[in-house]
């Protein structure tokens, strides 16, 4: 390891440790500090998070770890916190059973959904989720958003936080770069319609197959859970119900599946990517 790399590691052997602390809550509540940083761990998240030019508060690496900090420090600002902590002090402060021993305290970029509606176009689209809880379909739903240039994912009552770290995970780095925010989602549906964009809501038993939808256009797409599906008081304010067709041997598609599925077709339409077969 360089020499400049290990001396700008500042051991650290306390659980009581102010940054320590604050790694811990930040993983355990899902949620930025009062400065609003929020908690990452693992080297591709951080990786992503440099490329991304999110603001580091601080890095941590375990005495296990240690050796990534000749290829990670190099990439992260001379004034940000780096902390060596041994092995079972960095495992109290994560959220993975089998660390990889990085972990950091980073800034995500602040986006309102007025700044992403007042960029509006033909091609303007969001994707609101209803109650989807499973963090790998969140994550995962993030990172179609980012491939499928939707310009903001918006987070309804009872969906997890994007802040969770397996949400962070699943995103492979997307939720670091994609606007995403949380909303209530029957009032902002409403004033979506009101801004003139069309609101298209999945359903797994009835409405328009996916084929047969027009999904150009200024377009909020509405995602719900695997069991309990939109809300029916989203559902009335949707200006039309899409299907996914499938075998009937399969009695829904997860969220994250589904989503991906609509993104794409969507912007196929839009931009005339090939026909899945």
């Amino acid at each position: 390891m360089p020499a400049n790399a290990e001396v700008r590691l500042r051991p650290v052997s306390s659980r009581q440790n102010a940054l320590v602390k604050e790694l811990r809550k930040a993983f355990t509540q899902a949620e930025p500090t009062k400065d609003g940083y929020i908690a990452i761990e693992g080297i591709r998240i951080l990786e992503e998070a440099i490329r991304s030019g999110l603001r580091f508060q601080a890095v941590f690496f375990s005495e296990a770890g240690r050796a990534h900090a000749q290829r990670l420090l190099p990439q992260i600002a001379s004034h940000v916190e780096t902390l060596l902590l041994p092995d079972e002090v960095f495992s109290s402060a994560v959220a993975t059973e089998t660390p990889q021993g990085v972990a950091a305290l980073v800034k995500p970029k602040d986006v309102k959904l007025e700044e992403i509606l007042g960029e509006s176009d033909e091609g303007l689209m969001v994707i609101g989720l209803a109650g989807v809880q499973d963090p790998g379909n969140v994550g995962a739903i993030i990172r179609s958003a980012e491939a499928f240039s939707v310009r903001a994912v918006l987070l309804g009552e009872k969906t997890v936080d994007q802040f969770n770290s397996k949400v962070v995970r699943a995103s492979a780095g997307s939720v670091f770069r994609q606007p995403v925010m949380r909303v209530r989602l029957q009032e902002t549906t409403a004033m979506l319609k009101q801004r003139g964009l069309r609101v298209v809501a999945t359903s797994s038993h009835k409405g328009r197959a996916l084929d047969e939808v027009d999904l150009t256009g200024p377009l909020a797409l509405v995602i719900g859970s695997e069991g309990a599906g939109v809300p029916p008081e989203i559902l009335s304010q949707a200006d039309e119900l899409i299907t996914i067709p499938h075998s009937p041997r399969v009695e829904s598609l997860n969220a994250g599946i589904a989503a991906s599925i609509l993104l794409y077709e969507a912007a196929r339409q839009r931009m005339r990517l090939p026909k899945l077969p």
